[in-house]
């Protein structure tokens, strides 16, 4: 008898299709909608409903449970950070299965398109690309004018400079010339007080030749 042994087997091994399914739940959370064959849509979303309630809980343990299946951080980021907050407060039905009209080519196989209920919207994703590209051109603006501020301050220092030095120049002449004349002055008060001693002792030498 057939107990505990529920699901599609899709004639593959054990080990098949869990290595198939983990591809499948991979792929779906990256791109968020994928095409398939109709018994795989509906095993797969077995799998990421799981996955799913796993990002609900948002704990270490579940993403470390998540990991355990999808084996890649980045998906495993993106599935509790962006996927599950969508969910919250849904209980189940996370996902969908459309039909497709058209089999596939070959072996006409049903196909199916397997999909979150929840996707983001075109424009809020185009309005996220557009604030990225805004702030990388901000960013490589500010790199590109940032050289020419740093010329610009050097060259502002480099002339505050030069008037600094020409100001204590110029100060020091000022200077050079107030003790220049101080020192003139000085000498023609001294020229006249010699010419009187030089006076006074000429006319006592008279007296005494007298």
């Amino acid at each position: 008898m057939r107990h505990r042994k529920k699901g599609r087997k899709l004639n593959r091994t054990w080990e098949h299709r869990k290595a198939m399914f983990k591809n499948m739940a991979q792929s779906l959370i990256e791109h968020e909608r994928i095409k398939t064959t109709l018994p795989k849509a509906k095993e797969l979303r077995r799998v990421v409903e799981k996955l799913v309630s796993l990002a609900l809980q948002n704990n270490l343990h579940a993403r470390r449970q998540a990991f355990k299946i999808l084996e890649n951080h980045q998906l495993v980021k993106k599935l509790f950070d962006e996927i599950g907050p969508r969910f919250v407060g849904v209980q189940g039905g996370y996902t969908r299965v459309v039909k497709l009209a058209l089999p596939r080519k070959g072996d006409a196989a049903r196909l199916a398109i397997i999909e979150f209920t929840k996707i983001m919207s075109s424009e809020s994703s185009n309005e996220t690309e557009k604030d990225k590209t805004l702030s990388s051109k901000s960013i490589s603006e500010d790199k590109t004018s940032s050289p020419e501020v740093d010329s610009k301050s050097t060259e502002k220092s480099t002339t505050e400079q030069k008037v600094e030095v020409k100001q204590e120049t110029e100060s020091q002449e000022a200077v050079e010339q107030k003790t220049g004349e101080e020192k003139g002055e000085e000498e023609q008060k001294e020229e006249p007080v010699v010419e009187e001693e030089k006076e006074t002792q000429t006319e006592a030498k008279s007296e005494e030749t007298r």
